[in-house]
């Protein structure tokens, strides 16, 4: 069998594995690449994928990294069915929706600011909601430990992952030519002992390993002490009026969010005058499925909602469903904590919050999840003096505080712990959805602790394998990055820069608010340059 890794190779985001036996072609996960505009642009490439061509989905979670592309597949051909986990199919179809109307609105917004110029191109949403309606009606659920066959040859068995409500590490079993192969994709491993959610299973074999590697070079706080660092954020700007910002994931982070407040209102360390408010309709319908499905939920959290108790409730907890209520919340006077989406703060209602609180020295900014490589929230968690929201540049004034301890994903340790398990030690392992300083370090300590042979994938590489025997790698176009060559562009700036100079005198005749203009628009230009200096 073949598979080509189009997606969380090198990168956290874009999880695709596609699939080919002598019976089937079909694909583990189908997520949306996130983060700079180049890595973006992956979204639009849908040859790479051949989506009338899939047979078949088997989507590990819910999270838009591994289910954000299902309609983009939709829109260009796929009619096969989408196999996940109850809990699974119930966030994917609330979490599409949400998507589609971000995409549809990012493309009109677009679509008007090209109008003012005099441009009047057409701007297409990467899918619209029209395409992640017709993404439900494919979804076919399952259990966990429920073995299913999906097409002739190949079975499949989805295990509790420990991520987030019916995340699912995918067991395959596939026959070919008489020979029998077992994969395992583990999806996102969760971080043993969090709150709502079990903890991982464990497994001890298979004849190939895909794992995710997030957090391959550390490992995370200790929960009391995460619990700490967020009380300490809440007393910070709660002395100094203002609020206390936390971007967090519709899915799992939210809940937890409001778990830890739970927590801390029980143990009196959360002011009872302070609001809680909840600022995301996507969240909101979120929480709701993961009250639905409480069976996935942990034994204490189950004891809990048993006794009457719900963590995922508070006094001083509001909702705010509509753009109205949204907008509010930035006009409020005095201190609050706004939780919102999205958690890497690369689009929704979380822009404003940053836009209205990033520039006052009294506010918190809480980071509570992963960020990846060109998001707005790792500029913000890297150091950044000040980033453009709404195409205006925030001064970045707040208190950051990233408290990694609440993450959904194992840390490191936990990662090799997970995998001692497996006593096959000839089973190749492939490192996946991870950036590569992270999938370097974790490579070297799996294979010097635990003896694996271990490969970490590009961007569109293939291969061939066969138990019992080693991976074959297939060549193929694109695998290889090229160097980024950056001597045109310098000297397109140098130019541009040098025909500046030479106007200065007619710029000093402009009237001056002629001449404020080109000040700004110069202080941008020199702001955006210095955004490199962090990155080198």
């Amino acid at each position: 069998m073949k598979i080509k890794f189009i997606g969380a190779a090198k990168e956290v985001t874009g999880s695709c594995f596609v699939i080919e036996t002598d019976k089937a072609r079909f694909a583990v996960d189908c997520g949306m690449h996130q983060g700079g505009a180049e890595i973006e642009k992956r979204n639009w490439d849908v040859d790479v994928y051949n989506p009338a061509k899939i047979d078949f989905f088997l989507i590990t979670h819910a999270h838009i990294d591994h289910s954000g592309l299902l309609p983009r597949m939709v829109q260009n051909g796929f009619r096969g069915p989408v196999y996940a986990t109850e809990p699974t199919g119930e966030l994917i179809k609330i979490l599409l929706l949400d998507s589609a109307h971000i995409q549809e609105t990012e493309a009109n917004w677009k679509m008007k600011k090209m109008q003012r110029y005099g441009k009047l191109e057409k701007i297409l949403p990467l899918y619209s909601t029209k395409d992640a309606e017709a993404v439900g009606p494919l979804i076919k659920t399952k259990t966990y430990n429920e073995t299913f066959s999906p097409a002739n040859g190949i079975k499949a068995n989805f295990q509790d992952a420990g991520h987030i409500l019916g995340a699912a590490i995918l067991e395959l079993f596939i026959e070919e030519n008489g020979t029998s192969t077992k994969l395992i994709f583990s999806g996102d491993i969760g971080r043993r002992h969090q709150l709502l959610m079990k903890d991982p299973i464990t497994l001890n074999e298979a004849d190939y390993l895909f794992m995710e590697s997030t957090y391959g070079d550390r490992n995370h706080k200790g929960e009391a002490d995460s619990l700490n660092e967020m009380a300490e954020a809440i007393k910070y700007s709660y002395s100094r009026g203002e609020k206390v910002i936390i971007p967090a994931f519709a899915v799992e982070r939210t809940q937890e969010m409001l778990y830890s407040l739970y927590l801390l209102n029980r143990d009196g360390k959360l002011p009872k005058d302070m609001p809680v408010l909840l600022d995301s309709p996507l969240a909101i319908k979120a929480t709701e499925i993961f009250r639905r499905y409480r069976s996935y939920l942990d034994g204490e959290t189950q004891s809990l909602l048993k006794k009457g108790e719900d963590p995922l409730d508070l006094p001083q907890l509001q909702f705010s469903s509509s753009t109205e209520q949204s907008m509010q919340i930035n006009d409020m006077k005095g201190s609050a904590i706004v939780i919102s989406a999205s958690g890497m703060a690369n689009a929704g209602r979380i822009k404003h919050h940053l836009r209205h609180n990033l520039w006052r020295p009294g506010a918190s900014i809480v980071f509570v999840g992963f960020q990846a490589e060109g998001t707005p929230g790792r500029k913000i968690v890297d150091g950044a003096k000040t980033i453009r929201i709404f195409n205006e540049d925030i001064a970045i004034k707040a208190k950051i505080w990233t408290i990694n301890g609440f993450s959904a994903h194992a840390g490191q340790s936990q990662l090799l712990e997970w995998l001692g398990n497996f006593q096959n030690k000839k089973m190749p392992v492939f490192l996946v959805h991870g950036e590569l300083a992270a999938q370097e370090q974790l490579a070297s300590m799996i294979r010097q602790k635990l003896g694996f042979d271990v490969t970490i994938p590009e961007y569109l590489e293939e291969i061939r394998i066969k138990a019992g025997t080693q991976p074959e790698e297939l060549k193929q176009p694109q695998a290889v990055k090229q160097p980024v060559s950056l001597s045109p562009l310098l000297a397109d700036l140098k130019a541009k820069i040098d025909y500046i100079n030479d106007q200065m005198g007619k710029i000093q005749s402009l009237p001056e608010s002629r001449q404020a203009e080109v000040l700004d628009l110069l202080r941008k230009a020199n702001l955006n340059i210095d955004e490199i200096k962090p990155r080198l």
